[in-house]
C-alpha cells in the first residue's frame, strides 16, 4: 500500500523534480517490498543457508573421516567458505546501495554494475568449482585411496561419465533460472529505477 502511494505521487508529479527523484529513491530503498530489500533478504537468506548446509555435511563426514579423501573435504570447505563469503559480501554492497541518497546516483549505478558482474561470474565460478570436483574426483584415486572414492570408482566408466554429463547440464540451466529468479528481477527493477534517477536534472 505504501509504496502505491509513492507510485502514485510520482506519477501525478511529473514536473516536480526533486520529489521525483526522492520518490524514486523511496522506491529503490522501500524496507519491505523495494528491490533493496528484496535484494537484502535473498542475499541474507542464501548466506545463512550455505552456513547450515555445510556445517550440517561437515559434522556428517567427520563422523566417518577415515572414509574420505583429506584434498576433496579441504575443497570442499574451501568451496563453501568462498560461497558463504560471496553472498555476504553482496549483502554489503546493496546494504550500501540502500543508505545512499540521490546525489550518490552514479555511486548507486556503479554498485548496481559491481552487482551484476559478480553474479555473471558467480555462475562462471560454479562450473568451475564442479569441473575441479569431477577432476579430482577422477584423479585422486591414482595416488591415494579412499572408500567413498573408491566406491564410485567401482561403477563403469559410461555411468560415471554418464553422471557427470548429467551433473553439468543440471547445474547449467537451474542455476541460471534460480539466479534469475533469486537475484535477476530485483536487479534489474533496482537498474530500472536507477535509470531513471541519473534521467532527473538537478
Amino acid at each position: 500500500m505504501e509504496l502505491d502511494k509513492l507510485k502514485e505521487a510520482w506519477n501525478t508529479t511529473p514536473y516536480n523534480t526533486t520529489l521525483n527523484n526522492h520518490a524514486i529513491m523511496q522506491m529503490i530503498q522501500h524496507t519491505s517490498s523495494g528491490p533493496v530489500a528484496s535484494l537484502k533478504k535473498a542475499f541474507r537468506k542464501q548466506y545463512h543457508l550455505i552456513i547450515v548446509v555445510a556445517f550440517f555435511v561437515l559434522m556428517q563426514l567427520t563422523q566417518g573421516f577415515s572414509s574420505i579423501n583429506i584434498i576433496m573435504f579441504t575443497f570442499y570447505v574451501v568451496f563453501c567458505l568462498s560461497i558463504a563469503y560471496f553472498f555476504y559480501s553482496n549483502y554489503r554492497i546493496v546494504s550500501q546501495i540502500g543508505k545512499m541518497d540521490q546525489q550518490m546516483k552514479v555511486a548507486i549505478q556503479q554498485q548496481i554494475n559491481m552487482l551484476e558482474t559478480r553474479l555473471r561470474w558467480h555462475l562462471v565460478g560454479i562450473r568451475i568449482a564442479l569441473i575441479i570436483f569431477i577432476t579430482l574426483l577422477e584423479v585422486l584415486p591414482l595416488f591415494q585411496h579412499a572408500r567413498m572414492i573408491d566406491k564410485w570408482h567401482s561403477l563403469p566408466v559410461y555411468i560415471r561419465v554418464l553422471a557427470y554429463a548429467t551433473l553439468m547440464l543440471l547445474q547449467y540451466f537451474a542455476s541460471r533460472r534460480l539466479s534469475r529468479q533469486k537475484y535477476g528481477q530485483y536487479l534489474a527493477h533496482l537498474k530500472d529505477l536507477a535509470t531513471q534517477l541519473q534521467s532527473e536534472h538537478f
